[in-house]
């Protein structure tokens, strides 16, 4: 397992649609094993493969106590909606209002291929939003009013390290590039 560097707003691997899981090997278990030591290092409530540069939809999540993983999510949201703060790990240092469901139902699969559900509200409801969003290569400012969505475009540019991303291109075991696709 390892430690791998989070990618910043502003790399094209964040605004890419991730491809699926379609291999569930070794592999695939340490990416999870590596987003999951990144995402607790960090520390953060969730973590996208996207976000370390692989684009696969998988994601971790470690929300009151609870740690996990799925693999090609499917939503479930329910009707009532939300205001809340919302940070990400790849706009470090920076939160927002953002509305969500309140609930959620997430199917996927586990690192196994065994099918998994998980059901959540309040924060694990926006967690695994906020990370599904990132395998469709949405960023949560994305979720912003358009009001909103402009201050928060003017806070972000004016961090020191917007602009600073230094995308690099790697190579996916699973056949993925990451980086640009």
């Amino acid at each position: 397992m390892a430690v791998q560097p989070i990618r910043i707003f502003g790399d094209p691997v964040l605004r890419t649609p991730a491809a699926p899981v379609v291999t569930f090997d070794k592999e695939l278990r340490k990416l999870v094993k590596d987003l999951t030591e990144t995402m607790q290092h960090a520390p953060g409530a969730g973590l996208a493969a996207p976000q370390i540069g692989v684009s696969l939809r998988v994601f971790t999540y470690w929300v009151d106590d609870e740690l996990g993983h799925l693999c090609n999510p499917e939503l479930t949201l329910s009707d009532d909606y939300e205001e809340g703060e919302e940070g990400c790990l790849s706009l470090p240092g920076l939160s927002f209002e953002t509305p969500r469901a309140r609930r959620v139902v997430a199917r996927g699969m586990n690192m196994h291929g065994e099918p998994v559900m998980i059901e959540g509200s309040d924060l694990m409801a926006r967690c695994v939003q906020h990370e599904t969003d990132h395998l469709d290569g949405i960023i949560f400012i994305d979720r912003l009013d358009a009001e909103a969505r402009k201050e928060a475009m003017k806070v972000i540019r004016s961090t020191e390290w917007f602009g600073d991303h230094a995308p690099k291109v790697a190579f996916s075991p699973h056949g993925i590039t990451s980086g640009w696709l």
